[in-house]
């Protein structure tokens, strides 16, 4: 008999998460469990659900990848012209999770979203697999197509089209960064009373830590 959804539950029983144990800057204190992450050999350790919403505030989400961070926000790469770049251009308010289950660790970020520079983008989409970069040509994301064939039709276009040039940044792909205003970190506790310790931007550079009940 197969197991019923209800009864699947597990006891978290790794690590604890103190006031003591976290730095007074959640920037550090990303940092601080970022590297315990990657150490730990997480399988995309940087992949995270971008949640974005519409002027009206319906919501969608998506598993996106992180490209970098430093304590002016995340940033990550994108279509312009999907659907997460037409929400993102209605309303820039939006959410990041990272799920850590091997650390049993949660990260939940809300802020503001804008776009990083052209140079930046640049310097990024040069760094691509060149499959990824005629991909970046060759996708309208989010919109409707007949089939794989149009895609797979230009990608050869703009493969013979970039052959000799080099393949420049679409103009409608580039880079955003997520300036955060709220950061939660949690850790996984038995008895489902977990650790939540909670940043609040209160001013420039300026954060409140306090604890959340689970």
């Amino acid at each position: 008999m197969s197991q019923s959804i209800a009864d699947i539950r597990r006891d978290y029983k790794r690590e604890s998460l103190s006031e003591a144990d976290t730095d007074s800057n959640p920037f550090q204190q990303f940092k601080k469990w970022w590297d315990e992450a990657v150490k730990s050999d997480i399988d995309e350790v940087n992949a995270m659900t971008v949640a974005t919403a519409t002027a009206t505030g319906i919501p969608s989400s998506r598993i996106l990848l992180l490209k970098g961070y430093d304590q002016q926000g995340f940033v990550f790469f994108t279509n312009y012209q999907s659907a997460k770049g037409k929400e993102i251009e209605q309303n820039p308010h939006v959410a990041l999770l990272f799920f850590w289950k091997e650390l049993e660790r949660q990260i939940r970020i809300t802020g503001t979203i804008e776009k990083i520079s052209a140079k930046e983008s640049d310097i990024y989409f040069q760094s691509r697999p060149i499959g990824s970069r005629i991909g970046a040509w060759s996708s309208p994301q989010s919109s409707v197509i007949e089939d794989r064939k149009v895609i797979e039709d230009n990608f050869i276009k703009y493969e013979a089209q970039f052959e000799a040039t080099g393949v420049p940044r679409p103009p409608h792909w580039g880079g955003y960064i997520v300036k955060p205003t709220v950061m939660e970190f949690w850790q996984g506790r038995s008895s489902r009373l977990h650790d939540r310790i909670q940043y609040t931007l209160t001013g420039h550079q300026t954060w409140n830590r306090e604890r959340l009940a689970p």
